[in-house]
């Protein structure tokens, strides 16, 4: 049975995948200029690798697009990939990848259900299909460091914290309430959307992916399914559509 090796490229670091016969094999992150020397080293290792599939909304450069597409029969990832839902974006051309692929992986893994894809990582997106298959599209909000950076950029005094769950709604110092502010802000946010869909779609599926996913799935209070790697999963599905 044949590999397939994933490539997901973010603005600074990217993930590299290698799935066989549904599972996922090996897993790893790394630099944006490391991508080319660590992707030849799984190519060693995996020598049944004979796909591969590259989604960049980061900078990877036709050079080392090129490097890759001489190594594995190579699909990138863009408006015109086939893909097993119907789009019904206004603007599908600037839906992005990692969105089409979140949608992917809703369709394949629960098939005919109205399902809503929060993808908690730089930025918050939401993307909603529908049980007809059918994408309507979702929203896009500041994520949990993205709040925190705009609250120390964009002010004189502000300072930049690392995320940390908060002990109180009530901050007691700045720090605290900044804390209290961001943290609390995109959980009510989040909350508040999903009851927004639920009122809509009874029979709604929720998942919670992206790099806040342990963060702030403890903390919802809604019933979510938490996959950090659905992405990835959704990467693979479809390679897999566009091999057949």
């Amino acid at each position: 049975m044949f590999m397939y090796l994933i490539i997901d490229v973010g603005n600074s670091f990217v993930k590299l995948a290698v799935f066989e016969n549904d599972t996922l094999k090996s897993k790893q992150v790394v630099k944006l200029n490391d991508v080319i020397k660590e992707v030849k080293s799984l190519r060693k290792k995996y020598l049944e690798i004979e796909k591969a599939i590259i989604s960049s909304v980061g900078r990877l450069t036709e050079s080392d697009t090129l490097v890759l597409s001489t190594l594995f029969d190579l699909t990138i990832l863009n408006s015109e990939t086939k893909l097993p839902f119907t789009n019904l974006y206004q603007t599908p051309k600037t839906l992005g990848v990692d969105r089409m692929a979140l949608v992917c992986a809703a369709v394949k893994q629960f098939p005919k259900q109205n399902t809503l894809i929060i993808d908690a990582g730089t930025c918050i997106t939401y993307d909603f299909v529908n049980a007809n298959n059918e994408y309507l599209g979702g929203a896009i909000s500041p994520g949990l460091r993205m709040r925190y950076a705009s609250l120390n950029n964009l002010t004189a005094n502000l300072p930049l914290l690392n995320t940390e769950m908060p002990e109180s709604i009530i901050g007691d110092s700045t720090k605290s309430s900044i804390h209290s502010g961001v943290v609390h802000g995109v959980l009510n946010e989040i909350d508040g959307n999903i009851a927004d869909y639920k009122e809509k779609y009874l029979d709604l599926t929720i998942i919670l992916t992206g790099g806040d996913t342990n963060f702030l799935s403890k903390q919802l209070k809604s019933s979510i399914f938490a996959n950090s790697n659905f992405l990835l999963e959704g990467l693979y599905y479809i390679l897999k559509f566009n091999s057949i």
